[in-house]
């Protein structure tokens, strides 16, 4: 008796800065979990960020950087597909046919593209003042990466649920044009579970984030990960007061970033806080120590995969051809749909 065929899952990562803890928690430990039950699919989306990244040393070391980053966290280049966008040109060649078939009404409405209007009415401007066809274009281009590759579910953060919604959109489009022909599966988006929870606080106690440059990043030497952990923000508490552990940075990192051996700990600290007698210096010796010794080992990988000419080169070559052979069937199905095909 055959086995079924499994589902495939697609993440894409956009190369757009060093990898940092929230990342970690809350994108690649959950997208990585998917590889256990789905035929996964993990892509470099540097195309994608040349909507906002200029340096074109800065968009190799990004691109190089992040899928370091993946494999030293877990990702096995041997089980899974993983490659880079622009190594799978026929990606392109479809992000223009299915741009014939999308209404510009549908881009008009796009969170990215309406958040930029907004921006720009606001300050008086013009209401497309900054906005290039990159950013216009964004979902289309987002749409292929997922409908080439035959995608049946798709983990992301609840604010790009819509670009699955568009890709699903568009994909009905075109079956309902060329459906007699070939059909493309309709994806689903799923939210990893580090989207349902609490979020990951940044040294400034906000939401860690690239944007308010409040990140820990994760390959940090053992001396600068220390002084970073220190910066964190906390009260002035007396060391002997009871705390409350669930409004502290430190402690929220902690019992985020913390392994299952590490449970004991963590709860140990929290008693330790409410019942009061430690302090916030001792909490952060403890997120210290917790953190380092859970990333030193990625650390270490990480340095060797980045190094010139490292076996990183040849898994991410093995996995575009792999990922070309997907697309390109794909491609052919759709160029005898529409006509281009002889």
């Amino acid at each position: 008796m055959s086995q079924p065929v499994a589902k495939v899952s697609l993440t894409g990562i956009k190369p757009t800065g060093d990898p940092h803890l929230g990342n970690l928690v809350g994108a690649i430990r959950p997208a990585l979990q998917l590889a256990e039950e789905y035929d996964s699919l993990y892509f470099i989306a540097d195309y994608h960020a040349l909507t906002t990244v200029r340096d074109p040393e800065l968009l190799r070391h990004y691109s190089r950087s992040v899928a370091a980053t993946w494999m030293a966290a877990g990702l096995d280049p041997k089980r899974t597909t993983f490659y880079v966008q622009s190594d799978v040109p026929e990606i392109f060649e479809l992000t223009w046919a299915l741009s014939c078939i999308t209404g510009k009404g549908l881009m008009n409405r796009a969170h990215a593209y309406k958040a930029a209007r907004d921006r720009n009415l606001e300050a008086g401007e013009d209401p497309d003042a900054g906005v290039n066809m990159g950013l216009f274009n964004y979902p289309i281009l987002m749409a292929v990466d997922i409908l080439i590759m035959e995608s049946d579910v798709v983990p992301v953060g609840r604010d790009q649920v819509q670009h699955v919604e568009y890709a699903a959109d568009i994909a009905g489009s075109f079956n309902h044009l060329y459906g007699r022909s070939y059909e493309f599966k309709i994806p689903q988006a799923i939210i990893p579970p580090g989207e349902t929870g609490h979020t990951l606080p940044g040294l400034d106690g906000r939401k860690m984030s690239k944007s308010y440059d409040n990140t820990i990043p994760l390959f940090l030497q053992e001396n600068q990960l220390k002084k970073l952990v220190r910066r964190i923000p906390t009260d002035s508490t007396p060391v002997e007061a009871p705390k409350d552990p669930d409004s502290s940075a430190p402690f929220l990192i902690l019992e985020s970033f913390a392994p299952p051996s590490a449970s004991g700990l963590v709860a140990d600290t929290r008693k330790r806080l409410e019942e009061g007698g430690m302090g916030w210096g001792e909490l952060k010796n403890v997120l210290f120590e917790v953190l380092n010794t859970e990333l030193a080992p990625l650390r270490e990988r990480y340095d060797e995969l980045m190094r010139p000419g490292s076996e990183l080169d040849s898994f991410l070559a093995d996995g575009a051809e792999r990922a070309r052979a997907r697309a390109s069937r794909v491609l052919s199905s759709v160029r005898k749909a529409i006509g281009i095909a002889r």
